[in-house]
C-alpha cells in the first residue's frame, strides 16, 4: 500500500551572517515533525535551504572584497555543517543560486508577465535594506523599520509589479473556506485586520538598483526581487514549472510551511496570491511559530549577540539542545533561550526523569535477574493505572502533533515517565527483592517499567533520536516501530538487557 505523503518546509534562511540558535529552533521543530511523520508511516519530503540574492548580501560581499556567491558559499557550508551537528534529517536543501531554480524563476516571471499579472511601472517608497522590505509611512515606528528598528531610505526606480490587489477577494474567500490555513488562529486575525482588509497594494517584484539577483531575461536591466525568487522555492525544488515532474505531482501542495511569525504575512498573502495567479493548489497550512529569544531579547545577526550553537552542542550534547529548543517554546508563542535554563531543563527532565529512570530500572534488572526480561504477570491495581496511561500515550501524542503542539506532546511523554518513577517509589522493588515469594511480582514490576520505557522511547525518537537509540541498545530490543506500541507487552521476553550506561550526566553549575 502506498504511503500517504507529507511535505514540510522551513523558510529558506538569508545567509547574511552565520546562523544562530533561532535558525536552529525553526529547523529542529521541522525536523521533529518530519521524523514523527516518518515514524508514523508517512512518505515525508522535508525541505530547507537558503535565500541568497539581494542588495544586503551584495553590499556585505563588497565590504569584504569577495563576490556575493563566494560570500554566501562560505556561510552555507557552515550552515550545512550545523544542521549535521543537530541531526537535521532534511531531504532537500535548496539554494536560490541553484541553476535549476534560477531558470524556473525566470519562466515563472515570464508566465505571469505574459498573462498580465506582472506589469511595468515606477516604484517610489520607503525601503529597509536589512529586511529587504518596502513600507508605507503609516507602518513605520518612530520613522524606522517596524521589523528591525533601523533606518529606512526613500527610493524611486523603474520596476515590475505583481497584481496582488487582483486576488484580494479570492484570498479572503480562501480564508473563510479554510479556517485552519493559518496557525495559530491569532495570526489569521492579524493578517485579515492589519494587512488584507485595509486593501492589498500591488507588489514590487523587480529592482534595477543592484545586480545580485536573477535577471529578468526579457529585460536584463532588472533583477527579480525577493518574492518570486524566494517564495517559489517550495515548488521549483519539486520540478515546477514542469507540472509533470514526479516530485511535483507527488508532494505538492505542501502540508505545512513552518515559518517565524515575522514572515507569516509573506506566506499567507503574497504566496497564495502568486499560486492563484499560476493556477496552482495552495499549501494546506502555514504555521507561524514564535521566536526563541536570547535571555529575553531578540537574537540579532547585526548585533552578533549569540554564540555559535555548536558551542552548546559540544558542551551539553545534541539531544539536550534539541530537547530544550522543542520543549521551551509554547505553541505559537515566544520562548526564551538561556544557558542556565538549558542546564536546568537538561538536569530536571533528561538526567533525572528520563536518565535516572532508565538507569535504575536496567540496573535492578541486572541485579535481580541477571538482565533477563521476564513477565510472570503478577499484576496489581497499581499496574493497571500505569499500563493504561502508557497505552493511551500514543493517541495523546498523535493528537498534539497533529496540531503541531510539539512542546505539549513532549510534556505528555515526560508526564508518563514521571509516573514510572512514582511507580518505582510505590512498588519498592528493593523491598520485593528481599522476599523470595515475591520474585514473580518483582519481575512483573520490572517488566512493566521496561515496557513503559520502550514505548516512551519510541515516541521520543523524533525529538531526541540519539538518546532513543542509546535506550533501545540498552533494552536490546528490535521492537522500535510505531506499530509495536499499539499494545502494551511487545518487549521481547527472555532477552538479556545490555549493560546500563548513563544517558545524561547531571550538569553542575558554579
Amino acid at each position: 500500500m502506498e504511503k500517504e505523503k507529507y511535505y514540510i518546509t522551513t523558510p529558506i534562511y538569508y545567509p547574511s551572517a552565520e546562523f544562530h540558535i533561532g535558525h536552529c529552533y525553526t529547523t529542529i521543530i521541522a525536523d521533529a515533525i518530519a521524523r514523527y511523520k516518518r515514524l508514523t508511516g508517512y512518505d515525508v519530503f522535508f525541505q530547507t535551504g537558503t535565500d541568497e540574492h539581494g542588495e544586503k548580501i551584495e553590499k556585505k560581499a563588497n565590504e569584504v572584497g569577495v563576490t556575493p556567491k563566494e560570500y554566501v558559499d562560505k556561510i552555507i557550508a557552515n550552515a550545512k555543517d550545523l544542521w549535521e551537528h543537530l541531526g537535521i534529517s532534511y531531504d532537500y536543501f535548496i539554494r536560490t543560486t541553484d541553476e535549476g531554480h534560477e531558470l524556473a524563476v525566470q519562466k515563472i516571471f515570464k508566465k505571469l508577465y505574459d498573462q498580465g499579472d506582472i506589469y511595468k511601472g515606477e516604484y517610489k517608497g520607503l525601503y529597509c535594506i536589512p529586511c529587504e522590505s518596502f513600507w508605507t509611512e503609516s507602518q513605520l515606528v518612530d520613522g524606522k523599520c517596524p521589523d528591525c528598528g533601523r533606518e529606512i531610505k526613500e527610493v524611486s526606480e523603474e520596476a515590475y509589479f505583481f497584481k496582488l490587489s487582483k486576488y484580494q477577494e479570492r484570498l479572503e474567500k480562501f480564508y473563510e473556506e479554510n479556517p485552519d490555513f493559518i496557525l495559530p488562529l491569532s495570526r489569521k486575525n492579524e493578517m485579515l485586520n492589519n494587512f488584507i482588509k485595509p486593501g492589498l497594494e500591488d507588489l514590487c517584484v523587480s529592482r534595477t538598483s543592484f545586480k545580485w539577483g536573477i535577471p529578468v531575461d526579457f529585460d536584463p536591466d532588472h533583477v527579480v526581487y525577493v518574492w518570486i525568487d524566494a517564495l517559489t522555492n517550495y515548488i521549483t525544488s519539486l520540478g515546477y514549472p514542469n507540472e509533470e515532474s514526479e516530485l511535483y505531482k507527488k508532494y505538492w501542495p505542501a502540508d505545512v510551511h513552518l515559518v517565524g511569525k515575522e514572515i507569516v504575512r509573506f506566506h499567507v498573502i503574497i504566496w497564495p496570491c502568486m499560486l492563484m495567479a499560476l493556477n496552482l493548489p495552495l499549501p494546506k497550512q502555514v504555521f507561524g511559530h514564535g521566536w526563541l529569544k536570547l535571555d529575553g531579547g531578540k537574537i540579532s545577526k547585526s548585533l552578533g549577540n549569540y554564540k555559535d550553537p555548536r558551542e552548546y552542542i559540544n558542551a551539553y550534547g545534541v539531544d539536550a539542545v534539541r530537547y530544550y529548543a522543542l520543549r521551551e517554546v509554547p505553541f505559537g508563542n515566544d520562548g526564551n533561550f538561556s544557558e542556565e535554563a538549558l542546564i536546568s531543563r537538561t538536569n530536571t527532565d533528561l538526567a533525572n526523569t528520563l536518565g535516572n529512570l532508565v538507569n535504575r530500572t536496567i540496573n535492578m534488572s541486572h541485579k535481580y535477574f541477571d538482565g533477563i526480561v521476564l513477565n510472570p504477570e503478577v499484576n496489581e491495581d497499581l499496574d493497571t493505572e500505569l499500563i493504561n496511561s502508557v497505552t493511551k500515550l500514543k493517541d495523546v501524542v498523535e493528537a498534539k502533533m497533529n496540531e503541531l503542539k510539539v512542546n505539549e506532546a513532549i510534556d505528555e511523554i515526560m508526564e508518563v515517565l514521571r509516573s514510572c518513577n512514582k511507580y518505582i517509589d510505590d512498588t519498592t522493588p528493593w523491598t520485593l527483592a528481599k522476599d523470595e515469594t515475591k520474585k514473580d511480582r518483582l519481575a512483573t514490576v520490572l517488566y512493566n517499567l521496561l515496557e513503559s520505557i520502550r514505548i516512551c522511547t519510541v515516541l521520543l525518537t523524533p525529538f531526541i533520536p540519539t538518546t532513543a537509540n542509546n535506550i533501545f541498545d540498552q533494552l536490546n530490543t528490535k521492537e522500535t516501530s510505531y506499530e509495536s506500541i499499539t499494545n502494551f507487552g511487545a518487549l521481547e521476553l527472555n532477552n538479556k538487557l545490555n549493560e546500563p550506561k548513563i544517558l545524561f550526566t547531571r550538569i553542575e553549575t558554579k
